[in-house]
Formats: structure tokens, C-alpha cells, sequence
């Protein structure tokens, strides 16, 4: 059974993880800036990794999994 999380529930975890990688103030500055400027997810995550390949993604996200818990 899948369980589908609340758009609250999503944010209060979102809220921790940006908290936790960037500081209280610089997390308000990352969400102030993505409010202020039209941002485009789709564009920026095809041009994100378009010099690795698919088994290098894979294998730092497997790296980051082991070395990082959240």
C-alpha cells in the first residue's frame, strides 16, 4: 500500500532538509529567490546533469545514500 503525503507534510520535510544543508537563513534566501524569479524545474533538471551519465547518477546517488542520512 502506498501512502500519500500531505502537500503539509511535504513541506514541513522539505522545510528540515533545506534547513539542515543550508541554515535557518540561507533556506529563507533559497525559497525568497524561487519565489521571485520565474523558475523553470524542467529546464533546469535536463540541463542539471547533462554532462554524466545515466550509471554516474546512479552511482552518487548511491554514495550519497550511504554517506548521508536525513
Amino acid at each position: 500500500m502506498i501512502l500519500v503525503k500531505t502537500d503539509t507534510v511535504i513541506r514541513n520535510e522539505g522545510m528540515k532538509v533545506l534547513i539542515k544543508h543550508l541554515g535557518k537563513i540561507d533556506a529563507e534566501r533559497f525559497i525568497s529567490l524561487i519565489l521571485r524569479e520565474p523558475f523553470d524545474y524542467t529546464k533546469w533538471q535536463k540541463d542539471l546533469w547533462k554532462d554524466k551519465t545515466v550509471k554516474e547518477i546512479s552511482e552518487a546517488a548511491m554514495e550519497y545514500r550511504r554517506t548521508d542520512s536525513i
